[in-house]
This record gives structure tokens, C-alpha cells and sequence, in this order.
């Protein structure tokens, strides 16, 4: 276990190195802006240290993302006001608006602490109307168009995606809000025209049937079902086989985990050329299958969900040494079949924040037996 415990000191490590005063940063050195999505994800992990500087870090991303809310209650995807470019705040994502209200109900559990939410709720019913209005086929299941959440790069998808509705399931759950939720879960699970489980996985993203006509990809979105998993929109039965696609695969080689699988090759019916304006165009880089260690860090968390104990700590072993490549710099992403060390899209090479938080949760839930979120 000293090899976990090595990369456990270095996500303690970067961690620090990603807080300051607005909030966290995504990368050290590299992003430096507060991203909705990457400070969420972060603090997953960090709320479990006891760290105040971590935790001042928490809620002043908190406080920043409320900030700059829109008028109509979306979240942004990244507020750019802290460095010598010019200041500006991106919108144009749904699963911000998700990780924020996650965000502020983790904050309140894990640290005990009701005034940061209650001096926010606003903002967060505000964001729950947003994300409401998403929802322009009055399904229950909000709808997006492409390149509207993490994978904004690559590859193209819109309508009902698996990743927004595993967040809004749990979302949902979080706020009480379970007669929507009920409603989601049936229809993601059960609907013949509109639900995403294809018998052993939950497809990327489907939109609308046109006759013999289906508008949907068939691909495996790893963090969109591994998010089904944890957060139960998935029973155990689609939750076990799930995993079981992951492992007849080997999408968790040689390190996990990959993004999607398989690669989407130019030419094939998913491809679109605009992937050539980033990494993700070759297959194995970046998104196109390319491993990323924070998904691989939900990759444990739902073997931990299952009690797979076993192959969890094999799992966190091999995410420690992926981790540690290169000086221990938890890198943005590895080549897919590889291993290698892929080239970050911020141009540097820098210190991935959201690896280090996920990796700091994974570890301290294998610890605990269980998932601590």
C-alpha cells in the first residue's frame, strides 16, 4: 500500500497548491480560473480532510460560482477573473448548474454547517429552475445540446444524456425532491421511446425517434454510467452489469479508466470533424478514449458500492500509479492504450486538481468501506 499512500501525499500536495482565495483552481499551474465543475469535483475529496484552507477554498468556490450566476439561474462553466487575461465568465453548460447544487449540499453535510446553504438557497432553487426549463420535452429528463458539459470537446451528443441524468437524479434526491426523481429514474430505465439502459449499459445520449429513424449513440460513456451506479439511478442488477462491461472490455486498462469506449474513428456514423481541432481527434488521446484519473476514481467508488473490496484496492493501486507518472503530476489524461502521458489542452504542463480530490476520495471510501458522498 506504500505506493497509494505516496500518491495520497501528492494529491495533499496539489490540492493546496490548486486553493486560493476565490475558490479552487482547476490546475496548478495552467487553469487558473474557478470551474464549476472541476471545484465541485475537487471538494468532493477535500471535505473530507479537516483542512481549513481546503475549506475556505470549498465555500469561496461556492461564493464565487453564486456570483456569477446568470439572471435566469444558470451556473457558469468557468469564471476567468483572477489572472492578466481579460476577465470574463463562460456559460453554454448544464451539468454546472448540477455540480453546484451538489456542491451545497455537501458542503452542509460534510462539515455541519447550515449557513452557507441557507444564505445561498436562493441561488439554488434558482439553478433548479434553470435546469427545469431544460426539460423541453416535459419528461422529467432535461435535455442539452452538444458540447454542453464536461466532454465539451468531443464527442458530439444532445438531447437525454446518461452523465446530466445520473447528476439530476441525484440532485433530485439531495433536495427532496423525490417525486421527480421516482419519475426520472422510471423513464431513464423503463421508457420505451425516451429511456437510455440498452441491457448492459446506459447509452451516451439519445434524442428523438423519427419511424425506424433513432437519433442515439451506442457507445459506453464511462463516467455517465458509473455516476448511474453510485448515485442508484442504476438497481444492482444494471449496476452489476455495467461493471461487468467495463471489465470484459478492459476499459479499466492499462490504467483507469477510459473515457468511452471504443475510440470514435473518423469516418464511423459518431464522427464529426470538428474533433480534429483537438487531441480527441486520434483515437486513445484526450476524450476519444484517452484514461482520466478522476473518472477513475468513480471507477472505485462503484466497486466500493458494490462491496467489490477486492478489486477496488487493485484498482486504487493502479490509479496511484497513473497518478504518479511524471514527478506525481496527476495528469489531465493518459493515452488509452499506452498509458502515456497525453498533452494537456491549458498548454502547460501543470498539476490536475480534480484528479488529486477524487483521488483523496476514493482512497478515504476504501478506507471506510463505503462510498463518502
Amino acid at each position: 500500500m506504500e505506493i497509494t499512500e505516496e500518491a495520497y501525499g501528492k494529491a495533499l500536495w496539489i490540492l493546496n497548491k490548486c486553493s486560493t482565495p476565490n475558490g479552487f483552481f482547476a490546475a496548478f499551474p495552467g487553469y487558473d480560473m474557478v470551474f464549476a465543475r472541476d471545484s465541485m469535483i475537487i471538494s468532493l475529496g477535500t471535505s473530507l480532510l479537516g483542512d481549513d484552507k481546503m475549506k475556505e477554498a470549498y465555500r469561496n468556490s461556492l461564493i464565487t460560482l453564486a456570483k456569477n450566476q446568470s439572471p435566469k439561474g444558470q451556473i457558469p462553466n468557468a469564471v476567468d477573473k483572477f489572472s492578466k487575461r481579460e476577465h470574463h465568465v463562460d456559460f453554454m453548460s448544464i451539468d454546472s448548474s448540477l455540480w453546484f447544487i451538489i456542491g451545497h449540499y455537501n458542503y452542509r453535510d460534510k462539515y455541519k454547517d447550515n449557513s452557507l446553504f441557507n444564505k445561498y438557497r436562493r441561488n439554488i432553487e434558482m439553478a433548479f429552475d434553470w435546469l427545469a426549463c431544460q426539460d423541453t420535452g416535459e419528461d422529467s429528463m432535461p435535455e442539452q445540446l452538444p458540447t454542453t458539459d464536461w466532454q465539451d470537446a468531443f464527442p458530439h451528443r444532445y438531447g437525454h444524456t446518461i452523465n446530466t441524468q445520473a447528476l439530476y437524479y441525484h440532485a433530485l434526491r439531495l433536495a427532496g425532491k423525490n417525486r421527480e426523481a421516482d419519475r426520472l429514474k422510471e423513464v431513464v430505465n423503463n421508457s420505451k421511446d425516451f429511456g437510455l439502459w440498452n441491457g448492459d449499459f446506459y447509452l451516451p445520449w439519445r434524442w428523438k425517434n423519427h419511424g425506424k429513424y433513432h437519433e442515439k449513440g451506442e457507445w459506453f460513456d464511462t463516467l455517465g454510467n458509473l455516476l448511474a451506479v453510485i448515485f442508484e439511478l442504476a438497481d444492482e442488477k444494471r449496476a452489476e452489469k455495467i461493471l461487468a462491461y467495463i471489465k470484459k472490455h478492459r476499459i479499466d486498462e492499462p490504467y483507469p479508466i477510459k473515457a468511452i469506449y471504443p475510440p470514435i474513428k473518423r469516418g464511423s456514423k459518431d464522427w464529426q470533424d470538428y474533433f480534429l481541432d483537438c487531441e480527441a481527434g486520434t483515437p486513445s488521446h484526450y476524450l476519444n478514449a484517452g484514461i482520466w484519473t478522476y473518472v477513475g476514481a468513480f471507477y472505485v467508488l462503484a466497486l466500493i458500492k458494490l462491496k467489490k473490496f477486492k478489486e477496488a484496492e487493485m484498482q486504487l493501486e493502479k490509479l496511484a500509479k497513473a497518478n504518479l507518472k511524471n514527478n506525481g503530476n496527476f495528469a489531465e489524461w493518459l493515452n488509452g492504450k499506452t498509458g502515456n502521458i497525453g498533452k494537456s489542452e491549458a498548454g502547460v504542463e501543470s498539476y490536475q486538481g480534480w484528479n488529486a480530490g477524487m483521488y483523496i476520495l476514493a482512497y478515504e471510501s476504501l478506507k471506510s468501506r463505503k462510498v463518502l458522498i
